[in-house]
């Protein structure tokens, strides 16, 4: 039975709404080989979009390859996960790859495990990239490689891009990576992440390697146009019936974070036999607050006093003005010199935001949680 709301994993087919604007900018920039960077606070969809519109444009001249760096520590973590699913996705025949790259291939034992399912041969590789092997250039310089030999373009996709920004010697390994890319005719790259902090030192900050590398594509809230129809849909799928009006306060509780939208929904929708009323719209909010307890607990658990005292101002409509010495009394921040750490470590854990407006608590289901237990 499909599933009327998706939330927790990419989205796709009928569960995405939206963006049809960011769909055909990255449309455009996918087909015409323009490197992007998409920016935008975690689950709000970016996963989604890319693969999405990746899977539309990709042929047999343009091959697009999806890569996920959420689990690399360092450097050449990153050099073999880049190497490795370059290949795969390239050519899923291991015995061709010799043929694509064969000096690359050629100073290596990998590791192959395959399995069958259906009668199609899927495997991994563990390629043993060390420094003795190969130089970073090299590997960077792979998918143009690749793109030579098959006579296509190709479109890297790298998801968690702002760990690079963790690695030892990272503004070094930075200025290698933006090196070879820059130059590379055949290949083109969107990069994107969930820090979104990290991303905009990485790609915003003059001073920074990849400073200006591509187009930087903002990903806006999804308006509540879209929202309608598409929630009326999911319980009339259930046979259950829910007004605009609870739609609207579904949207604006969560503060249209695409992610929370789908699952206060889905939790609604179990919640609902017939039809959604008052009593059903707020118990389900607190499921969806308790439901994401463990995780809020989880990133609070080591906030200092300090910290948890800068939280509680926030909660209390403070957003400006945090070393004004009245403030700082009342909340018990200590001195005007501890706000500025206090401000860089809550944003480095993301747990708040900077904004024109001032400073929020980054989630809106955390920042009901701290409401409750703080």
């Amino acid at each position: 039975m499909e599933k009327p709301f998706v939330f927790g994993k990419a989205v796709s087919d009928s569960n995405f709404i939206g963006r049809e604007e960011e769909s055909e900018r990255l449309r455009q920039n996918f087909s015409y080989g323009v490197n992007t960077v998409l920016m935008s606070p975690r689950r709000w969809g970016k996963t989604s979009i890319v693969h999405r519109v990746g899977n539309e444009v990709k042929t047999d001249k343009l091959l697009v390859v999806y890569i996920d760096i959420f689990s690399c520590r360092d450097e050449y973590d990153f050099y073999n996960k880049f190497a490795e699913q370059i290949l795969i996705q390239t050519e899923n025949r291991f015995e061709k790859w010799k043929d694509l790259a064969f000096d690359f291939i050629a100073r290596l034992s990998p590791k192959i495990n395959y399995s069958v399912d259906g009668g199609l041969n899927e495997y991994s590789v563990s390629l043993g990239i060390t420094p003795k092997s190969h130089k970073p250039e090299e590997v960077l310089q792979l998918p143009q490689i690749i793109a030579q030999k098959k006579n296509c373009d190709i479109l890297v996709c790298i998801d968690e891009f702002q760990q690079i920004g963790e690695f030892t010697n990272s503004l070094s390994v930075q200025k290698r990576m933006r090196g070879v890319w820059q130059l590379q005719e055949n290949v083109s790259y969107c990069l994107y992440g969930s820090k979104k902090h990290m991303m905009e030192s990485i790609f915003l900050e003059k001073t920074y390697p990849f400073y200006k590398f591509g187009e930087i594509i903002p990903l806006k809230l999804i308006p509540i146009e879209k929202w309608i129809p598409y929630i009326r849909k999911g319980f009339e799928m259930g046979g259950k019936l829910i007004e605009n009006k609870y739609i609207i306060q579904i949207c604006e509780s969560v503060e249209y974070n695409p992610s929370y939208v789908q699952q206060y929904s889905w939790i609604l929708f179990s919640n609902t036999k017939d039809t959604v009323d008052e009593h059903l719209l707020k118990r389900s909010l607190q499921d969806l607050i308790d439901e994401n307890s463990p995780l809020f607990m989880h990133q609070t658990e080591s906030l200092t006093t300090f910290q948890l005292n800068f939280l509680r101002a926030i909660l209390n409509g403070i957003h400006t003005n945090f070393g004004c010495a009245e403030i700082r009394e009342q909340f018990h921040l200590g001195s005007y010199s501890n706000i500025n750490r206090i401000i860089k470590s809550l944003i480095d854990k993301e747990l708040i935001s900077d904004s024109d407006r001032g400073i929020f608590v980054s989630d809106p289901v955390l920042c009901k949680w701290l409401e409750q237990n703080i």
